[in-house]
């Protein structure tokens, strides 16, 4: 496939995309149906048809009987956690190893020409971007997510909180499902603008961000507070009413859709003529420049709402150097005011 068509490439052999990340249309006034018809089957497919496909498969196969879980024990949370692992691990590697180990499509498409293997830092375990994160997400952030499913699944099972059945309430366990996506941008917004406050990013974040250059591995790798702040956003189900599998699907939004915004390619090539939309430039910017688009890709647009939105242009450049200079202002008025 040809990149240069819908996109550009830099000097430094860094590509984006020709068309701007815009949010949901319908937060648009006035509003627009056809636009919004057309959006709607990106929302549902690949990503989260992938993984609502992915809840249900685990509720069939993998999640133990509801007695079983009604006891706290080493042996249903240690086969969660290798289901967990394993599944990670073929899903996120499958990625890694073909578009990063092996390098089938080369650069096309992708937002940072180089790859973090050809890279090494003294940020990273062993000064290797890819250990370093396959470590991190398989010692911290899956067992986390692991802990945050075992009591997600426990209180469920025990009655400690409401279980509502799909035959009796369909109608509002569907939008339960259609919401969640909503539910994971809004908790992860919150939680993520909070860890890059000063202190917090030092302490916490900057093991995320030591990724600039992200790849399938950077995902899940991050500081122990935040894998577990980051898949509680499950718990919002104990405090709604709600069913298990609508929270095993807002835990796997988590889980295993941070591969998402972590897949360094904007289209990943399957065949010569067909190509996978990742939906990854949003937070690739992120990662980029550090203090814009602390959500998702807009579906609820909380960026643009605080003024952190950027949506790949250099209108979105400049909203964004005229926010830094405001704040090199604030920050330089109040050191001459500390010295006099």
């Amino acid at each position: 496939m040809d990149d240069l068509k819908v996109g550009v490439r830099n000097k430094r052999g860094d590509w984006a995309p020709n068309a701007s990340v815009e949010v949901a249309p319908f937060w648009a006034w006035p509003l627009h149906p056809a636009k919004v018809l057309r959006w709607l089957p990106g929302y549902f497919w690949p990503w989260n048809a992938f993984h609502l496909a992915t809840a249900l498969l685990y509720w069939r196969f993998v999640i133990p009987a509801p007695e079983a879980m009604k006891t706290l024990a080493w042996g249903w949370a240690l086969w969660l956690y290798a289901v967990n692992a394993l599944s990670i691990f073929v899903m996120y590697g499958s990625i890694e190893l073909f578009y990063y180990v092996k390098r089938k499509q080369g650069t096309r498409f992708k937002f940072n020409g180089k790859f973090p293997a050809d890279n090494p830092s003294d940020v990273f375990w062993f000064r290797n971007q890819n250990i370093d994160n396959f470590l991190r997400s398989f010692l911290i952030s899956i067992p986390l997510w692991t802990l945050v499913e075992v009591l997600l699944l426990w209180c469920f099972a025990t009655g400690s909180v409401v279980w509502l059945g799909w035959a009796d309430h369909p109608v509002y366990l569907a939008l339960l499902v259609l919401i969640a996506p909503a539910i994971h941008e809004l908790h992860f917004f919150i939680i993520h603008r909070t860890i890059h406050w000063g202190p917090l990013y030092r302490w916490v974040h900057s093991v995320h961000h030591n990724s600039i250059n992200p790849s399938p591995w950077s995902s899940l790798s991050m500081h122990p507070v935040e894998a577990f702040l980051y898949h509680a956003v499950a718990f919002w189900h104990l405090v709604i009413f709600s069913n298990p599998i609508v929270a095993l699907f807002q835990l796997h939004l988590a889980g295993f859709g941070a591969l998402n915004g972590h897949i360094g390619f904007d289209k990943l090539e399957l065949t010569d003529e067909a190509a996978l939309d990742s939906h990854a430039y949003a937070h690739y910017l992120h990662h980029k420049y550090f203090e814009v688009n602390y959500g998702g890709d807009g579906l609820i647009p909380l960026d643009k709402w605080f003024g952190t939105w950027h949506d790949g242009t250099k209108e979105g450049d400049a909203r964004m150097q005229a926010r830094f200079e405001k704040k090199r202002a604030r920050l330089n008025a109040k050191r001459a005011g500390a010295g006099a």
